[in-house]
């Protein structure tokens, strides 16, 4: 089995940072009325600015497979090319479209060649499956590199547009056209970007990450979905698919839209995060005082705390100066987040040969939880 590293990291974040007086405008407010729990969401997520595909008159100016591929070219120079890229591995929670595949349409934009292609679904833990595809292509020697993404563009899902025939069709009804709040969350959360890791089975470049291991679990044997999109949840818990409602009631109901059970996040996010981390430990038989940094994709400030004190809680205890976030800064990019952290934490110029750096990302779809240890060679 072969050694297999990151040997170049980049990152694309489209247009101007937002910050939270703007976000609202360049949304779209709803029925002519500002969000009331707009505040309350930012306040707890204690996100600054974040980045939006849509320019100051609202139009879209990238599509999601557009931000992958900017990010993928800016991997590549003379000596690495496009066209030398053996394996295309695409992981994001909001593809354009159903059909083609996200890779598929990222293939299409740069125009490389032929390459394989790979485009894990989900939503956070995608942008790691698509990571953990190419490790293992690479490890059994099937490739000598591979360029893993991470993005997302859920800006198109938030815009006030989707929600407009929802509105109207509760005022038919003669209902009070508020927005509920499973919908109005996740506003107010989510972020546009991409991020690009070129793997390889030497060590190339400065300081290259050694992916020393990846892990997955899932709990969706023992807890519903939280997160989700092309669906409605029902009285007992189960998803009903938008292929299963007449098609009028696609945009009543805003199926498409993104929804998030914020009672179900809170009681099991850190809880199955934490427990994952005990099975890592106990597994790889490493300990906290190991690990030089830690990168937790978190969607919110507001679980920080709680989380460090859950993981003092159960002995893997990592010390506040060891993590590293950039939440406040670029936002929630969903699959792109851990991507776009480790380039940062890279390009600040602190790491040492020999450093330790541990991976954590969950997915509150329906609790999915991927981790990774790499060391700076």
């Amino acid at each position: 089995m072969k050694d297999v590293y990151i040997t170049r990291i980049s990152k694309f974040l489209p247009n101007d940072p937002i910050d939270n007086d703007q976000m609202e405008e360049r949304l779209g407010i709803l029925d002519g009325k500002v969000s009331k729990g707009r505040r309350i969401v930012l306040r707890n997520n204690q996100i600054k600015t974040r980045y939006y595909a849509i320019d100051n008159d609202g139009n879209i100016t990238h599509n999601n497979a557009q931000l992958t591929k900017e990010a993928v070219e800016l991997l590549c120079d003379e000596s690495f090319t496009a066209e030398n890229i053996e394996l295309l591995s695409c992981g994001t929670g909001s593809p354009d479209q159903i059909l083609p595949s996200h890779a598929a349409m990222v293939h299409g934009f740069l125009k490389n060649g032929n390459v394989e292609i790979n485009s894990p679904s989900g939503a956070c833990c995608s942008g790691m499956s698509a990571l953990k595809f190419g490790y293992l292509a690479i490890k059994s020697g099937q490739n000598t590199n591979a360029v893993c993404t991470g993005s997302e563009r859920a800006s198109s899902w938030m815009k006030s547009d989707v929600f407009k025939n929802e509105i109207e069709h509760l005022k038919k009804l003669e209902e009070t056209p508020i927005l509920a709040f499973n919908k109005d969350f996740l506003r107010w959360m989510l972020s546009d970007g991409a991020g690009a890791f070129l793997l390889e089975d030497k060590p190339n470049g400065h300081l290259p990450l050694k992916i020393e291991w990846m892990d997955a679990y899932s709990y969706a044997h023992e807890i519903e979905a939280c997160m989700y999109a092309g669906g409605d949840k029902l009285d007992n818990g189960e998803l009903k698919p938008w292929s299963e409602y007449p098609s009028e009631e696609w945009a009543q109901k805003s199926l498409f839209a993104i929804k998030q059970d914020v009672k179900l996040l809170s009681e099991n996010i850190l809880t199955k995060a934490v427990e994952t981390l005990v099975k890592v430990f106990d597994k790889h038989d490493i300990n906290p005082e190991d690990i030089t940094y830690y990168l937790p994709h978190i969607s919110s400030y507001y679980f920080k705390d709680a989380l460090y004190e859950a993981m003092k809680d159960n002995g893997v205890e990592i010390p506040w100066e060891n993590w590293f976030i950039n939440l406040s800064k670029v936002g929630n990019v969903g699959a792109g987040s851990i991507y776009i952290m480790l380039e940062e934490l890279v390009n600040t110029g602190k790491l040492k040969k020999g450093n330790k750096i541990l991976l954590s990302v969950p997915e509150s779809s329906r609790f999915s939880y991927s981790v990774a240890l790499l060391t700076v060679c």
